[in-house]
């Protein structure tokens, strides 16, 4: 049998594999041609846009490339691949395994052996990622307009959904290292609309089966309102929101306390009322810092980074960095373990630091060096005071 021929019979089985769906992936290699770096490629099917495509993956010595072709132009690509490059293959079904080997234009071989993959592939092209707030099923979700009666996630409200789901993922592994039974009240300072403070509170009783009272304050009072609907409507009986100011609202007996986009020294606030409260965990993503920013701008300091700081935006970047490292050496002078690090958000508010502390039971607090590295970070930088060092009286 010529070597056409017996590329015609493998192609053959692979149009028959695909016809009576018992095909499961396809691999190329040898690859001879003039392509530079090329070294492999493998096909499986994918769903795209509600349609069966074969997907390639060019893999390279350095990088892989994926492209997508109708199943009849993908058998023809797959023939014209054996005739002008690669010199073997590689056909998986469910009812056996076809290799094609070509080893010079005068010996070209096909051998069917016995299976080695059950089953066939999802056609998902992209793997679905495992939500920890399933859109499905959650009347908050449609009544907040994130999906519709069928849990189906609106285009517009992609962005969102995962912001939501970001967020949930960010908490659970920080809640993780607080006792269950510790886990009495949760405060969200600054709540808004609630998207967060509702998946919180669905993610602690529904997947952790925790029963904390969660609490979002908000000195909206139409907000406050339809979020206390919405949380009937859900059945959420130990979801609250009350109407008040971060400043004004008594943080007593709160295990966490959440304070996102809270502006200028309202975050600082927030921080305040955590500590006092003696919360194991308290999470910010500050907004704003015109605090500090005045303070850098009336004093005019000559430092190493003034050649910097001349610079309109460059002074409001160094006004954020330096309002919430203060930030966290000052939870860290009352005994918390800090991290900072960039917090993605919606389309108004791109990216922001996030900021957590969580309760360090082994550190000694109020440690005198913490507090000499705060005043001399105000001093290098001509802050008279940072306001939440005054609101915590140090």
């Amino acid at each position: 049998m010529a070597s056409s021929e017996k590329t015609e019979q493998f192609i053959s089985n692979v149009k028959q594999s695909l016809s009576d769906d018992t095909f499961v992936t396809l691999s190329l290699g040898n690859y001879k041609g003039r392509e530079e770096n090329l070294k492999n490629s493998y096909v499986k099917r994918a769903s795209i846009k509600k349609e069966v495509k074969l997907s390639f993956t060019y893999r390279y010595k350095t990088r892989d490339v994926v492209k997508n072709y109708s199943q009849e132009e993908g058998i023809a690509l797959i023939q014209t691949l054996l005739n002008e490059g690669f010199g073997a293959a590689t056909l998986f079904t469910t009812a056996f395994d076809l290799v094609f080997g070509n080893i010079n234009d005068n010996k070209v071989t096909i051998r069917k052996n016995p299976p080695t993959k059950t089953g066939t592939p999802s056609l998902d092209h992209d793997k679905t990622k495992q939500r920890l707030i399933a859109a499905k099923g959650k009347t908050y979700l449609t009544e907040l307009g994130i999906t519709d009666k069928e849990g189906n996630v609106f285009k517009s409200a992609q962005d969102k959904y995962r912001q939501i789901n970001h967020y949930i993922e960010i908490l659970s592994s920080l809640i993780k290292d607080i006792p269950a039974e510790q886990l009495k009240r949760v405060t969200d300072m600054g709540s808004g609309k609630g998207y967060l403070t509702f998946a919180l509170y669905d993610y602690l009783t529904n997947v952790l089966h925790l029963q904390p009272e969660v609490i979002g304050v908000e000195f909206r009072p139409d907000l406050v309102a339809l979020c206390n609907k919405i949380a009937q409507d859900s059945k959420f009986d130990k979801l609250h929101f009350a109407e008040g100011t971060i400043e004004q609202y008594d943080s007593s007996d709160t295990n966490i306390l959440i304070a996102l986009h809270a502006c200028d020294t309202a975050t600082d606030d927030a921080i305040c009322k955590g500590i006092t409260a003696g919360a194991d965990l308290i999470v910010v993503a500050p907004c704003c810092h015109k605090q500090i920013r005045r303070e850098i701008e009336q004093h005019k300091i000559h430092n190493d980074v003034d050649f910097l700081t001349r610079h309109g935006i460059f002074l409001e970047r160094q006004a954020e960095m330096v309002t919430d490292g203060i930030r966290a050496l000052i939870l860290e002078y009352f005994g918390y373990k800090t991290k900072v690090f960039e917090f993605t958000s919606d389309a108004h508010t791109p990216k922001n630091v996030m900021i957590t502390g969580i309760k360090n039971k082994q550190q000694q607090p109020k440690n005198g060096a913490l507090l000499q590295k705060i005043k001399n970070a105000k001093t290098y930088f001509g802050i008279r005071y940072h306001h939440l060092e005054k609101m915590m009286g140090i």
